[in-house]
């Protein structure tokens, strides 16, 4: 594995501990330029991405790295712009010399990720990478038609889900197939909701409202991610408003992503939540198990790499969230594969989820779960271990006793006992029941998720 393989992977783990509008401002134009004497030496656009970055993410980056170099014992930055050298601390003696100066050079070229500048799409999110399956065949058939009928099917295209779905995948993707489709005749433009609303503050700060307007008014199609982000900026929501009017009056797309409905974003502006909800809204789901079995094998072919069934079906039994996660896991497996020479086991992989997937479990406790499930399911906790046995209450307590196996790792004798005093064979059979049934059932592995995601925001 190369630096910048090994890089990426990195940065795979790295995306998964900080927000993505933050990992896009100030590690996208990053470089790993060297990895030796145990110092791991990254390149920075400018002086202030530098101090940020060393300030703010030195040790997640250290972390990430020493994840999967273990050698790696430091990591130190410097400043790189396209155009000028590399200006690196003195006393490296080990930097690249005159030998192989040629080859060097051209490591140390930045890459900007193939991003066209014009219309800030990422040229590798298209439709053909997308894999479509029973959680997101709704919001993928609205992005083909509004494909097809531009500012007039489907006006404003509002598609939410959780973090790691393929929100933003999707939504480039449609950018990117109508610049295919129509050419220079159609403008798009894309933009991650807080690169506008730090654009808007720039313009307030330098009185250079009529560029601001210029930039997105005078598009045919307006992308919009993360919109949830400008929930409570006054000025932003207000800007964004007008541009909204601006260009739905003259019959120019709109698209819009949120980890959220409109309906359940709370510091947004109630004449925005309205606009939102005149048009098309569509969720995007966590993948079941034959599409996580999909995505993987997507990834890859597109790495050009060869896992056994077996194996693929290991990760996708085990990573059920995140499709970041995910591909964060395969760049770990693949370095495994590059570097290490080992042999790829089953359990071998399950140590590599583990390792790179963290549990924060240990504030969580029973009362925590037993809520979690009572509340999702609209029940109460002493319902979930009485001795009911209707069926409205026999999935919460078998999820509840998932649930306290699952995340807590209990022991089936302990799990019998918490929940209403049960003999430990039945807490074996709804354990094995739920883990067999999320495979199968997309509705029971996404409420699963859910109810997790509640445990760990409350615990």
């Amino acid at each position: 594995m190369d630096h910048d393989q090994l890089w990426q992977s990195a940065l795979a783990e790295v995306e998964l501990q900080i927000s993505r509008p933050n990992f896009a401002t100030w590690l996208k134009s990053s470089q790993l330029l060297s990895t030796e004497e145990g110092v791991a030496l990254v390149a920075l656009p400018n002086v202030f991405a530098k101090e940020w970055v060393e300030k703010k993410y030195c040790k997640i980056i250290l972390g990430a790295i020493r994840a999967i170099d273990v050698s790696t014992k430091k990591v130190e930055f410097v400043v790189r712009n396209a155009s000028a050298p590399v200006s690196a601390p003195r006393s490296r003696s080990s930097l690249p010399s005159a030998i192989g100066a040629e080859k060097t050079e051209k490591q140390l070229i930045f890459s900007e990720f193939k991003v066209d500048p014009a219309t800030n799409l990422n040229p590798r999110y298209t439709f053909a990478t997308f894999v479509v399956g029973s959680s997101n065949e709704l919001a993928h058939a609205a992005a083909m038609a509004v494909v097809k009928e531009v500012g007039t099917k489907y006006n404003p295209l509002f598609i939410y889900g959780g973090t790691g779905l393929g929100k933003t995948h999707l939504i480039q993707a449609i950018g990117n197939e109508i610049k295919q489709l129509y050419r220079d005749n159609v403008r798009v433009k894309y933009v991650p909701s807080e690169r506008f609303a730090s654009e808007v503050v720039a313009a307030l700060q330098t009185r250079r409202w009529n560029e601001l307007k210029d930039k997105y008014r005078n598009v045919d199609v307006l992308i919009i991610d993360d919109i949830q982000f400008i929930g409570g900026k006054e000025k932003t929501e207000e800007e964004f408003f007008h541009t909204f009017n601006a260009l739905y009056e003259n019959s120019k797309q709109i698209i819009i992503s949120s980890d959220r409905p409109p309906t359940a974003i709370p510091t947004l502006q109630e004449r925005l939540r309205s606009r939102f909800q005149g048009g098309m809204i569509v969720d995007v789901n966590y993948p079941d198990y034959e599409m996580r079995m999909a995505i993987i094998k997507t990834k890859l072919q597109e790495n050009g790499r060869l896992l056994t069934d077996d194996l693929v079906g290991v990760i996708a039994d085990h990573v059920r969230k995140n499709i970041r996660e995910l591909e964060g896991i395969l760049n770990k497996i693949f370095f495994y594969q590059d570097t290490k020479g080992m042999t790829l086991t089953d359990e071998l992989i399950k140590e590599i989820i583990d390792t790179t997937i963290q549990k924060p479990t240990k504030n969580i406790t029973v009362p925590h779960v037993l809520k979690a499930v009572a509340d999702f399911f609209e029940v109460s906790p002493a319902d979930i271990v009485g001795r009911c046995r209707k069926r409205e209450i026999v999935e919460p307590r078998q999820v509840s006793m998932y649930l306290l196996r699952d995340m807590l790792e209990m022991s089936y004798p302990f799990i019998g006992e918490k929940v209403g005093k049960r003999d430990h064979t039945t807490a074996i059979h709804a354990c094995e029941k739920i883990a067999h049934e999320i495979n199968k059932n997309a509705s029971l592995n996404q409420k699963v998720l859910l109810i997790k995601d509640a445990i760990y925001k409350n615990a």
